[in-house]
């Protein structure tokens, strides 16, 4: 007999889509019938060339979609940079975040449908139509949230620019997600939550991806209200981001970078987690987070390739389901 799950996701960029495409293939694998729910952070979005820039949501549907560049996780794949290079020489735009121009039509279309009324959830469905997508793509909010970085030194710039340029050198004070607080969640959030048999946490940034999704006003009441267990990959292995630069966002918060942190962050801060996933590496962690409350399993936790990735997946589901 199928088994049949409602899973909800709350995903970031690379790491999420990567995880999400992981658990396609092991429900392929497996026979199981899925009916996934993304919700997506948009704190990164900003305005660029006077275009919407949606980096998260973008990168799930490129990546889900079979058209991301896979080298880098980000981005279109058989790129070109014809208007960048056009837009050089009138000094237009920022050396550090350039836009291909595949990638600038999502952009086009996107900043089209929501001059025309659409909100960013609708947008959304008519982008992600486009390629067919086997999940249900939502925005965290249809209100604009962008995360800013208060520097050490005063100065605040948007996140991108403190994690793409600076690569998060620069000492930062706090994270700041404006407009958060006229934020709710968007349509379809809330309902996927009620009705999802369990919720998946992959290993995406915490702080100012997870993070920033979770503070959306509504949505933590919501998973702390549903009795959908949530489970978590941890992003942290050996004391070190398995990608990006997560160790400066929690050193930020005064979070150790370890696979124990994160998971009591996540509960300290937003009332959240059930399950844990530490990778081999951290399996002395486990004692810890079983006695403070979580069911925690330590297994190879490095997403080297898609069978790899889809057995990390299967492993989060297997703990979903024991806490059913």
């Amino acid at each position: 007999m199928t088994e049949s799950l409602s899973i909800v996701a709350l995903s970031g960029g690379v790491g999420g889509a990567r995880f999400l495409r992981g658990l396609l293939a092991w429900a392929a694998a497996s026979g199981t019938d899925l009916d996934v729910t993304v919700i997506a952070n948009t704190g990164d979005d900003m305005r660029l060339h006077g275009l919407q820039v949606c980096p998260d949501l973008d990168t799930v549907m490129y990546t889900l979609g079979g058209a991301i560049h896979e080298d880098q996780g980000w981005g279109r794949a058989d790129e070109r940079f014809t208007v960048a290079e056009e837009l050089r020489p009138y000094g237009v735009g920022w050396e550090w975040f350039t836009l291909g121009d595949r990638d600038l039509a999502t952009h086009l279309a996107r900043t089209s449908l929501l001059a025309g009324g659409a909100t960013l959830s609708e947008a959304t469905a008519r982008l992600a139509a486009r390629w067919d997508l086997p999940v249900t793509l939502l925005p965290m909010s249809d209100q604009p949230v962008e995360t800013h970085v208060e520097l050490a030194s005063g100065e605040t710039v948007h996140f991108e620019e403190w994690w793409v340029r600076t690569r998060a050198s620069a000492p930062a004070r706090r994270f700041v997600q404006a407009g958060a607080d006229q934020a709710r969640p968007a349509p379809g959030v809330l309902e996927a939550i009620a009705g999802a048999d369990m919720v998946l946490l992959p290993p995406s940034n915490p702080v100012v991806s997870v993070g920033t999704i979770l503070g959306v006003p509504g949505l933590a009441d919501a998973l702390r209200a549903s009795p959908a267990p949530l489970v978590g990959v941890s992003p942290i292995i050996g004391g070190a981001a398995v990608r990006g630069m997560a160790e400066a966002c929690l050193a930020t918060l005064g979070v150790p970078a370890t696979a124990a942190a994160v998971a009591l962050d996540y509960r300290s801060r937003h009332g959240v987690l059930d399950g844990w996933l530490v990778d081999d590496a951290d399996a002395a962690s486990v004692p810890e987070l079983e006695a403070a409350g979580f069911a925690a399993v330590a297994r190879p936790l490095w997403m080297t390739d898609l069978d790899a990735t889809a057995a990390i997946a299967g492993a989060a589901v297997d703990l979903a389901r024991r806490l059913r």
